[in-house]
């Protein structure tokens, strides 16, 4: 079967798989979008007569719940990653389960944050802060969704390649993971910004 290539094997100018040259570009422009959002909220709120008390708007413990969701989802996937490197599909399936699961669980709790929101009538039209609240949240969440849609993939129709292709496999579970993790390093950084600060 032929195979485009470098999809196995690092290009000499690189250093690199495609795959992996892909996703690290890729990922240099989504640093450019939420960089974008993070710099409107620090212009907007240094720029703002007054502001309000954002751990008083925002739920503390349900950000905080999110955050260990989402680092034991980090966990989940590199051992999924490295099931499946050692051949072990079955420990593959547990772990991205694992991590599926785990992702499905902070969307589950950002609807309950957002619909407590929504109940007391704090909308996104209501001030400055709660705008960029529900647009930084919102767009970091759509990244969650898309990295679950592809971690469910190579769950399911994807796993096939394993019998044929085990390497080419195991590198797009890695790529996966980058970005999976990528997501993560994302809320690490809003979850001080707009619920500490």
């Amino acid at each position: 079967m032929h195979t485009l290539p470098y999809t196995t094997e690092i290009r000499p100018d690189t250093g690199l798989t495609n795959p992996k040259l892909g996703i690290w570009l890729f990922l240099a422009s989504e640093v450019m979008l939420f960089g974008s959002l993070f710099s409107a909220y620090a212009l907007l709120r240094s720029g703002a007569a007054s502001w309000p008390d954002q751990s008083a708007v925002l739920s503390v413990p349900l950000a905080t719940l999110n955050t260990v969701i989402l680092i034991s989802s980090s966990v989940t996937m590199v051992l999924a990653w490295s099931g499946a490197r050692a051949g072990r599909m079955d420990r593959f399936r547990i772990y991205m389960g694992l991590t599926l699961l785990c992702g499905a669980g902070f969307l589950a709790v950002k609807a309950v944050e957002y619909g407590d929101k929504f109940a007391h009538g704090l909308l996104p039209s209501t001030d400055n802060f709660l705008a960029l609240y529900f647009t930084m949240t919102g767009v970091h969440a759509v990244h969650v969704l898309a990295g679950m849609v592809v971690n469910a993939f190579l769950l399911g129709p994807g796993a096939r390649m394993w019998r044929s292709e085990p390497e080419r496999f195991t590198n797009r579970v890695e790529v996966a993971g980058i970005y999976w993790h990528f997501v993560d390093v994302v809320w690490i950084f809003l979850f001080p910004v707009l619920y500490l600060l």
